[in-house]
């Protein structure tokens, strides 16, 4: 296992801290925090496959928001495991795409997968961190799963093939997900120097090493070729 990977390993049993973008609750005084901005280009459209649900509908499926991308730390501070209330996390599906298609969330998190199109879905995923099948359930269903392993996660949909998302789930909840201006923001970072990684589009881009003082803010701006 890589030094990469490890940001990703199990390290504790307790509940653990979402940081969707936003700061973390409870951080240490004389915490930092970690910021920056994410220059992604816009991906190519992915390519459809026509289903029976589909024919005669007059609108295209959706394309997924691939500029999103996910920054956190290699490794964890020692503090990153603080007894938290988990917070409720959707991924939606919309016109037969999945929004968000990267999720980022904390061991011990139920992520819910509402269905507000007018077709049926069937969400599930072969994934080592989380394997699972929620079957075909209609407009307005919702159904749930909770993930207790950290890992990446492939989210499909058995009726869609063109339909797929990604869920990262992490030991610790120093992790940020970009905004539609491609800034990400990571707080609550105890003072030292870490790892931070980028994951973008499918996989890991770039390591870059970043140091946190007390009360202070470390920049680190991104470009994905």
């Amino acid at each position: 296992m890589t030094g990469r990977q490890k940001g990703l390993r199990l390290a504790g049993t307790a509940a653990l801290v979402v940081a969707l973008g936003v700061a973390a609750e409870g951080a240490q005084p004389g915490a930092g925090t970690i910021r920056g901005r994410v220059d992604a280009p816009a991906p190519a459209p992915l390519a459809t496959r026509p289903v029976v649900e589909a024919l005669g509908q007059p609108v295209p499926p959706d394309a997924p928001d691939r500029r999103r991308s996910v920054l956190y730390l290699e490794t964890a501070p020692q503090s990153a495991f603080e007894d938290t209330e988990m917070p409720r996390l959707i991924l939606d599906q919309r016109n037969q795409t999945f929004v968000p298609w990267v999720l980022a969330v904390p061991v011990g998190a139920t992520v819910e997968f509402p269905n507000s199109d007018s077709t049926f879905h069937n969400v599930f995923s072969l994934s080592k961190a989380r394997r699972f099948d929620l079957g075909r359930y209609p407009r307005g269903a919702t159904r749930s799963v909770r993930f207790d392993r950290p890992g990446v996660v492939r989210v499909f949909c058995e009726i869609h093939a063109h339909m797929n998302a990604y869920i990262l789930v992490f030991s610790h909840r120093f992790f940020a997900t970009t905004d539609d201006t491609g800034r990400y923001r990571i707080q609550g970072v105890p003072p030292g120097d870490y790892r931070l990684v980028l994951w973008h589009d499918g996989r890991e881009r770039e390591v870059r090493p970043v140091q946190v003082t007390a009360g202070g803010v470390a920049e680190a701006d991104f470009v994905v070729r």
